[in-house]
């Protein structure tokens, strides 16, 4: 079958690209360019830009295959870098990918694919994606350290059908690089992309900054009944949950931000509630119409947490109380499969 490739430069997508050619399906790649910041161009870990794309066009000449470059940096600035800064000025803490994958992969590149006649969008995600009773579901990769199913919760039903996630079933990474060094793939040895690809150099602060200075004015640290700790330079640098750079706070956590008055609010460590309340959720399953039983997650990296889901009330509630940073993720596991989930509110 016709299938396109989202190519980003790495050794991930180039893989992919090379099975499905062996495959025997006919292949098309696309770099999505996403931004061109001048120190992004030469960097080693970058992603999308620069260097990069000149690194995916390398591997489909190498392969054989059709590849082309769509500018995407306007919808990536709008959808992404935008989204990220005003979610800092607010006191959220975003996730760039997810909103990458929602808008810009699963979004305008799954549409240009559907455009270009194909029957799938394959991409270098570390999951599973396996044909269950009512249809396509999204699961957890083999390989635990590599698995991102967190960051795929967005994906609808309707785009995980039209989506094939090669690498799911690899046993590690090793795994993949000894597959790219068989095809005498260019970018076998290439380091990985670093987690915000969209900052060149420096922190994540400063692109905020210049996009949102506002989240980076000094402010108080506070505990809940206002008394102030210490002073900050900006909401931006924190999150709910955040037990480092708190100066004379030290040995509290952050509970809350307080973004109209620029204030951290800090709490004892081990503070918490039980109730997550989620916003722009997006389920996999039919939902059921009473409240059911299943673990989630509230931070990428961290262990689920048992919990009782009311899709109806869009709302989690915890077994045992945890910290739960607003602009996260909240997503919906049962065993391996993603059943779902929202953004915290």
């Amino acid at each position: 079958m016709r299938v396109v490739v989202a190519m980003s430069g790495g050794v991930d997508s180039s893989v992919v690209a090379g099975l499905m050619h062996e495959a025997g399906h006919e292949v098309i790649g696309v770099t999505l360019q996403l931004y061109d910041h001048g120190a992004a161009t030469g960097r080693k870990g970058a992603c999308c830009a620069g260097q990069d794309i000149h690194d995916a066009r390398n591997v489909a000449d190498r392969l054989g295959i059709a590849h082309y470059v769509i500018d995407a940096e306007a919808a990536f600035r709008a959808a992404v870098i935008g989204d990220f800064a005003d979610a800092y000025a607010d006191g959220r803490t975003p996730v760039p990918c997810v909103r990458c994958n929602q808008h810009l992969k699963f979004g305008d590149l799954l549409g240009l694919a559907r455009d270009l006649g194909a029957e799938a969008l394959a991409t270098g995600h570390y999951v599973r994606r396996e044909e269950g009773a009512e249809g396509a579901e999204l699961h957890r990769a083999v390989d635990a350290r590599r698995d991102q199913s967190w960051f795929l919760f967005a994906t609808t039903r309707d785009q995980l059908a039209f989506a094939r996630f090669p690498l799911g079933t690899m046993p590690d990474k090793d795994a993949v690089r000894a597959e790219a060094a068989r095809m005498h793939l260019p970018v076998a040895e290439k380091p990985d992309s670093q987690d915000i690809c969209f900052v060149p150099s420096g922190t994540y602060a400063d692109i905020v900054a210049k996009l949102r200075p506002d989240a980076t004015a000094p402010g108080e640290i506070v505990t809940e009944d206002g008394a102030v700790l210490d002073h900050h330079q900006g909401i931006a640098r924190y999150t709910v949950g955040q037990a480092k750079r708190l100066g004379a706070a030290s040995g509290h956590v952050v509970t809350r931000i307080d973004a109209a008055r620029r204030r951290i609010v800090v709490g004892p460590r081990g503070a918490g509630g039980r109730e997550v309340r989620i916003a722009e959720p997006n389920w996999l399953i039919d939902p059921p119409a009473a409240p059911f039983r299943a673990s989630v997650k509230l931070r990428a990296g961290e262990t689920p947490h048992p919990a009782e889901i009311d899709i109806a009330r869009n709302l989690v509630t915890l077994d045992i109380p945890a910290l739960a940073a607003p602009g996260q993720a909240c997503v919906v596991y049962r065993d391996t499969r993603v059943l779902g989930g929202g953004f915290i509110l």
